[in-house]
């Protein structure tokens, strides 16, 4: 299928690794210009230097914090000035840290309010005005299966997100008439840096291994095992894509059958 994605213009942010990089190799595979961004300047040059060769196609790394306040608006600027402007938007960032509600006091409250909900209203507030010019606009939000089904000890990512998932489609809906689409994957376990954290916080608290505990974690996907970065992004790159143009409002679990309800 032709996703019609040749020389579309993309930001990704958290993309120096993990999903947030699996989706913008997926999208330069298939001819998209490709902003990337992460906090360490380091990382996100090499990121973008190893999408270049392996794909041939325009990337630029943009090193930056997405809970500066001022940082997203940079962000969306200097990809329209590099680009000529903007189509697509995939705003993800690394989760808040682990831990029970009592653990976390009001400072730690507003640091995951800032990672894990207004990053993402700075990006989209930001990148509106380009996104009205483009002809092809879309939106992705990447949030967690967390949000439908909590998952223990990740009370700030389960509250936070779920606000993130109601941006999602409030704006799908206030928004459609202008052309942009707007969704949310919604991915369970996969074998990322970020989860490998997380099972190193489980496996102190219980006493096991890392090892033990992807196992036990795995189990519960019919599956049997955590998904890849690049299952993800094959999902991600066909949201935003426009092959999937009447595909708007959706929250869209990529998480293996691990989420038990119905709807």
């Amino acid at each position: 299928m032709d996703l019609h994605l040749k020389d579309k213009r993309a930001l990704v942010t958290g993309a120096s690794r993990g999903l947030g990089y699996a989706v913008a190799l997926a999208l330069a595979r298939e001819g998209c210009r490709v902003a990337v961004n992460s906090r360490e300047e380091a990382k996100i040059a090499s990121a973008a230097e190893r999408i270049n060769e392996e794909t041939g196609t325009q990337v630029i790394g943009l090193a930056g914090d997405l809970t500066d306040p001022q940082m997203p608006a940079r962000l969306i600027e200097e990809t329209a000035q590099a680009f000529g402007g903007l189509d697509i938007l995939v705003t993800n960032a690394g989760g808040p840290p682990a831990g029970a509600f009592e653990s976390f006091d009001e400072a730690a409250w507003q640091k995951a309010i800032d990672l894990s909900l207004m990053s993402h209203v700075r990006l989209i507030r930001s990148a509106l005005p380009h996104l009205k010019q483009s002809q092809a606009a879309s939106v992705l939000t990447v949030t967690s299966y967390s949000v439908k089904q909590p998952v223990p000890n990740l009370v700030l990512s389960n509250s936070i997100r779920a606000a993130t998932v109601g941006l999602t489609k409030s704006l799908a809906l206030e928004l459609g008439a202008a052309g942009i689409r707007f969704n949310s994957i919604l991915p369970g376990w996969t074998e990322t840096e970020r989860v490998t954290e997380l099972m190193t916080f489980r496996a102190k608290q219980n006493g096991t291994t890392v090892e033990e505990e992807i196992a036990k974690q795995s189990k519960d996907s019919p599956l049997g095992r955590m998904g890849s970065p690049e299952e993800f992004a094959n999902a991600a790159v066909f949201l935003v894509s426009p092959a999937a143009s009447y595909i708007t409002g959706v929250m869209l679990t990529v998480d293996g059958g691990m989420y038990k309800g119905t709807l």
